[in-house]
């Protein structure tokens, strides 16, 4: 046997040993870990397939109260809405809340609707999205049922230059102003979305309506 077989084998064995005694200490440790892991995984993927289980039960509610209000059975798809509001999950409950104030508003519960769509901008524990959204309905309703501070207090904060719906947002603010005759702060707003290259087409479109409506009744024409 060579020198350099004899230090392997001499290497093995050590290594053998220390292993063994690793073994001996950590052994118990080691397999505890290895059923945490077993378990945690486990009762994570079990803890998912029930929450997806309950969204996908409250999708299905949602989906029920939205064919409910097609045919034209508004009082079933409040409740139905209004059951989900309290009971789903995911994201139904503040969709349920979304839907249940445009079915308010159809109604003609203005005042109701706007308040329906106030308590969901106001809910932080919803996505900052549908807070905007809601915020400008409710903004779109006080077009006509309040003045344009109402909308202002709720449309204005939508109105920067980096927020997604900030041509919406101006758009409402713009026609606020111009039903109260502020004709020079409309044209400012309406302008804003033409210029913007990111602005829909239609918001596009109609602002360019309003300029054209404005500067035929004597808005100033700046520019």
């Amino acid at each position: 046997m060579s020198d350099d077989s004899f230090i392997r084998e001499v290497e093995e064995e050590l290594r053998s040993d220390r292993l063994r005694n690793l073994w001996e200490r950590f052994g118990i440790l080691i397999i505890a870990a290895a059923v945490a892991v077993v378990l945690v995984t486990a009762g994570y993927q079990g803890y998912n397939y029930y929450t997806q289980n309950r969204a996908s039960a409250s999708g299905d509610r949602f989906l029920a109260a939205l064919n409910d209000a097609r045919e034209g059975d508004t009082e079933a798809a409040l409740s139905a809405l209004q059951a989900l509001e309290r009971e789903g999950h995911g994201a139904y409950p503040v969709l349920a809340r979304m839907r249940a104030a445009t079915l308010l508003q159809q109604q003609g519960d203005a005042d109701g609707a706007v308040a329906a769509f106030d308590a969901v901008a106001a809910e932080t524990s919803a996505p900052d999205v549908i807070r905007d959204m809601a915020r400008l309905r409710a903004a779109y309703i006080l077009l006509d049922t309040g003045g344009r501070a109402d909308v202002a207090q709720r449309a204005e904060p939508l109105a920067a230059d980096n927020n997604p719906v900030r041509h919406s947002a101006r758009e409402v603010l713009g026609l606020a102003a111009w039903k109260e005759g502020r004709l020079s702060d409309a044209r400012i707003l309406f302008q804003q979305i033409v210029d913007d290259t990111a602005a829909p087409r239609n918001i596009v479109q109609r602002a360019s309506m309003m300029l054209e409506l404005i500067t035929a009744s004597g808005g100033v024409a700046e520019g």
